[in-house]
């Protein structure tokens, strides 16, 4: 499958990146225009880039009510490795906005098949020599795929995988690697990742969920069901039902239609996943 390759650059002065999300101006403002099938928003020239992938831990989560974060250790790793892979240095921020940074733009491109339901880019970013000229599609093999941040950041081990069905396979299949890689060489987050672990992950409220590592995705399902439901797990298998979270485990190639048959609690205040993160594709919404 081919991408729309976008030149541009990155921009972080007066926004809040984090580990999987960027400010990119395209050279060409009407390059995502291309994308019909799934539009892009453009403001004032710049999009939001959502690496492709990738799940960060979250730094400032409030879809549903206040700010809520994820431990900052790793969160703010990882937004800090994917700045200084895009050629930022010095970055010094206000609570989570950027205010300087050394230079405050960068150049590079990303690869892209069109927005997510947030009409975010959804792309694999680059810097450096591009792969082609801009705005050509290409077709994105392994070789290609290992230079992008997307690559490098779950190499680290500092992020998660986060799998949608427009990722091809054989991309998919090679970041999985590398996240099965690192899980195993204790890299980043996943000595204290909780999220498939027989001990799972101790879950007694809101407040808790600051001190766990877990799955980014369950744990925007656990602010949202505390934020939207109650203050404790009982209610949350028929939560997370009510959600549409069309998913595939891959090992055993079943579909389910929500995270509910993937989510087990026990004791009432124990939340594991029975499927790791890189054996699991969801469906966009």
């Amino acid at each position: 499958m081919t991408m729309l390759l976008v030149l541009g650059e990155y921009r972080v002065i007066g926004t809040e990146p984090d580990g999987d999300t960027i400010t990119f101006l395209p050279t060409d403002p009407l390059a995502f225009g291309r994308l019909k099938d799934a539009p892009v928003e453009v403001k004032n020239g710049v999009a939001r880039a959502r690496l492709d992938g990738i799940d960060a831990l979250e730094t400032h989560y409030d879809r549903t009510g206040p700010r809520m974060r994820q431990p900052a250790e790793f969160g703010d790793k990882a937004a800090q490795e994917l700045l200084t892979f895009l050629g930022f240095g010095n970055v010094q921020r206000i609570g989570q906005r950027v205010v300087s940074a050394d230079p405050p733009q960068s150049p590079g491109w990303l690869l892209t098949q069109g927005g997510d339901a947030f009409k975010r880019c959804v792309a694999l970013l680059g810097t450096g020599t591009p792969p082609g000229a801009d705005g050509t599609e290409l077709q994105v093999d392994v070789p290609l795929l290992r230079t992008t941040a997307n690559h490098h950041l779950l190499k680290t081990g500092l992020v998660y995988p986060g799998f949608y069905g427009k990722l091809p396979r054989e991309l998919r299949e090679e970041l999985a690697a590398v996240t099965r890689q690192a899980r195993e060489a204790g890299l980043g987050l996943w000595p204290l990742d909780a999220t498939t672990t027989p001990a799972g992950a101790f879950v007694t409220g809101m407040a808790s969920l600051t001190e766990v590592v877990i799955l980014p995705k369950l744990f925007r399902r656990l602010v949202d069901h505390f934020n939207l439901v109650e203050q404790s797990l009982t209610g949350f298998p028929a939560y997370l039902a009510g959600k549409e979270d069309t998913v595939e485990v891959l090992s055993t190639r079943t579909k389910q239609l929500s995270l509910a048959p993937l989510v087990q609690i026990t004791d009432g205040s124990v939340v594991r996943m029975t499927a790791q993160p890189e054996d699991t594709v969801f469906a966009e919404n």
